[in-house]
């Protein structure tokens, strides 16, 4: 049995994917790959480098670093300068970089314990750009790269942005690279449901969702006989769309706390190992 880690994006939600990970590291579940995309990438290579329990607790630090170091958060201000200087992002990328540099105790994907693979939108191409080896930062900044948010990576000549613009939850991939038993690790979103919108702001709202949950809900869909999937709960009353609210450190830790108990008692129940 191959064992995939397969984890999604959802920004400043992805503490929710850190409870999982503890869940799963306590339930001495060790995958044999990972795949992650936009934040997914960030956490999926601290979960590569380490998928012990102790692993995850540096994961859990770099995300207090997250939330103290004002990643997703930022003097509105400020915001705007920059926003009239480079006129594609509000935030810079450097506070991210320097909390995947100061906490990944790994600098290429070489030197991770586990296989690992992460995916960002490549401009250029207008396709999905898979990275496995060589440096680790440039690749998983390019994941995260919200566009609007934060500025493009540029990586042998290319420009690339967030991940989840091409794969919001690569299932698919996992199945390509030979996982038999999946586990998906989501932040809530596709945990809603869907209705038709009624109010003029909600129509954006539900096209963005149907674009980025599309492909996931094909690939469900088309999982092959004989491959084993689970998909780890949130746990989250409501499972909220983005908002940068969520960058506070109290709020992140709600979540981490809420996927970590709903997760254990799902691994519990289904008596994996």
């Amino acid at each position: 049995m191959t064992t995939a880690f397969v984890l999604g994006g959802g920004g400043v939600l992805g503490t929710t994917q850190v409870g999982m990970l503890r869940a799963l590291a306590e339930h001495g579940l060790r995958p044999d790959l990972v795949v992650g995309t936009s934040i997914g990438a960030m956490n999926g290579a601290f979960a590569a480098a380490d998928p012990s329990p102790a692993g995850i607790r540096v994961l859990a630090d770099a995300w207090q670093a997250v939330a103290s170091s004002g990643v997703f958060l930022e003097n509105p201000m400020r915001s705007a300068a920059r926003l009239a200087r480079f006129r594609t992002h509000l935030l810079s990328s450097a506070p991210l970089r320097a909390v995947i540099d100061d906490h990944l105790p790994v600098d290429t994907f070489e030197e991770l314990e586990v296989d690992f693979q992460c995916v960002a939108a490549c401009i250029e191409t207008a396709g999905s750009a898979w990275f496995s080896s060589g440096a680790l930062v440039d690749p998983v900044v390019a994941s995260c790269s919200v566009p609007g948010l934060f500025p493009a990576v540029e990586i042998d000549g290319r420009h690339h942005l967030d991940g989840g613009l091409v794969h919001s939850i690569p299932v698919g991939r996992a199945l390509e690279l030979g996982a038999t038993r999946v586990f998906v690790l989501q932040v809530g979103r596709v945990e809603q449901p869907l209705t038709p919108p009624r109010r003029p702001w909600e129509v954006g709202v539900v096209a963005f969702e149907i674009s980025r949950r599309h492909r996931y809900v094909h690939e469900m869909e088309s999982i092959p006989d004989g491959v084993e999937v689970h998909v780890l709960p949130s746990g989250a009353p409501e499972s909220p769309s983005v908002s940068l609210s969520y960058g506070r450190s109290s709020r992140m830790t709600v979540r981490a706390e809420q996927a970590y108990a709903a997760s254990s008692a799902y691994l519990a129940a289904a008596s994996l190992a």
